[in-house]
Order: C-alpha cells, then structure tokens, then sequence
C-alpha cells in the first residue's frame, strides 16, 4: 500500500481544531505536538509518560517542511489524568504547541499502510 499525498492532507487537517478533554466521549485521544526537531525531545516526552506509568498506545513523528520543528502525535487513552499530563508536556522547553482530538484518521491511516 502507498500513503498518497491526499491521505497526509487528511492526517495534517485532523487536529485542526483544539477540544475540551472533558467534553471528549472517546476513551482514545490523539495529541498532536509541534515541538523542536533535534535529538532528545521524544526521549524527553517519552520519559514524562513512562515516569507517570501513562501508556502511549501508539507514535508518529515527521519533521514540517521548511523549519526546525516536527509534529508528533500520540495515541493516548482520555483518563482522569490526561489533563494533567498535558499541563506536564506543555512545560518541556521544546514543545512549542499541544492539540488534541477524538479524531484517529492518522492512526487508522498508518494502521492501514502497515496491514
């Protein structure tokens, strides 16, 4: 199977708009993070969930086009401490930006590439 350029589109619009996690229905939650592209950051996001036992289900990171950022979205599950794990993240130096959604159109894009 090929990612089409359409399919990419559909994965940058999906988190166009920030929600209320309270108001999120959806046991799954994906969180979009724009952060600084070097290395360390995802070990420094990683180890934040890891030392809050807060499992990340799944991971997808791609550097933007034309800066010294990237965007990486977690697969996550909407508990009681969600809210506060993203408080957490957006206090990292080199997370610029956190979003999140009920929608899992890059997941299930990415699921269906590597089925």
């Amino acid at each position: 199977m090929t990612i089409k350029s359409t399919d990419i589109q559909k994965a940058d619009a999906i988190i166009a708009e920030p929600v209320d996690l309270q108001s999120v229905d959806s046991r799954a939650i994906a969180l979009e993070l724009i952060v600084s592209n070097h290395p360390g950051v995802m070990s420094h996001i990683c180890g934040l969930f890891a030392r809050r036992a807060f499992n990340v289900d799944a991971i997808l990171c791609l550097p933007l086009k034309h800066t010294n950022q990237s965007r990486i979205w977690l697969l996550v599950q909407n508990d009681e401490r969600l809210s506060q794990m993203v408080n957490q993240v957006e206090k990292l130096e080199d997370v610029k930006q956190v979003s999140f959604s009920d929608d899992l159109t890059v997941f299930d894009i990415m699921e269906n590439y590597l089925h």
